[in-house]
């Protein structure tokens, strides 16, 4: 036992781990307003590093010129953005499909750069991403906006989730 104090240095024994969020920011925000609120993002943020410890939350977004105000605002909370081009649903609504960059940078680019990962997102797309960091041990928490909103895929990882459905007075409007 003693041998083994020695080696280890003080940094490794009080390290903190490093805790990233990757957020869906369309199904987190089209999750909450189907249940009748709209989340404050900058009270959210102020959640995740209470709660969970995240140190760095990514958000991935659709890129909407006349929203970058916005995306000013949501920078001051302390989110950083990733942007996805946008396209337009045939009834003129925009469409940012973030989910390929979202697991890039949670798998690749980021990667090494985090010890647990929070996923934010109902989305079963993210089903071969979660057991990839659960196959790493780099899982922590999956954050449902919805739980009627969420995929079947996801049922399996229940251990893993968190609800924010009930969260409308702690972090809403």
């Amino acid at each position: 036992m003693g041998v083994c104090k020695k080696q280890m240095s003080t940094n490794t024994i009080n390290k903190k781990p490093i805790i990233y969020a990757f957020i869906d920011s369309q199904n987190l925000n089209l999750g909450i307003q189907s249940l009748g609120w709209k989340l404050d993002f900058k009270k959210f943020r102020i959640y995740l590093n209470d709660k969970y410890h995240v140190q760095k939350a990514f958000l991935f977004i659709g890129y909407i010129e006349k929203y970058k105000n916005l995306y000013k605002q949501l920078k001051s909370y302390g989110y950083t953005l990733i942007f996805k081009k946008t396209s337009t649903k045939r009834w003129g609504q925009p469409k940012g499909n973030v989910d390929a960059e979202l697991v890039l940078f949670a798998s690749a680019i980021e990667f090494n750069t985090y010890d647990s990962a929070i996923l934010i997102s109902g989305d079963g797309d993210f089903n071969c991403l979660i057991y990839f960091l659960l196959s790493k041990r780099k899982l922590s928490r999956i954050l449902i906006p919805n739980r009627r909103g969420m995929s079947k895929l996801l049922w399996e990882f229940s251990k893993y989730i968190d609800y924010l459905e009930n969260l409308k007075y702690k972090l809403g409007k």
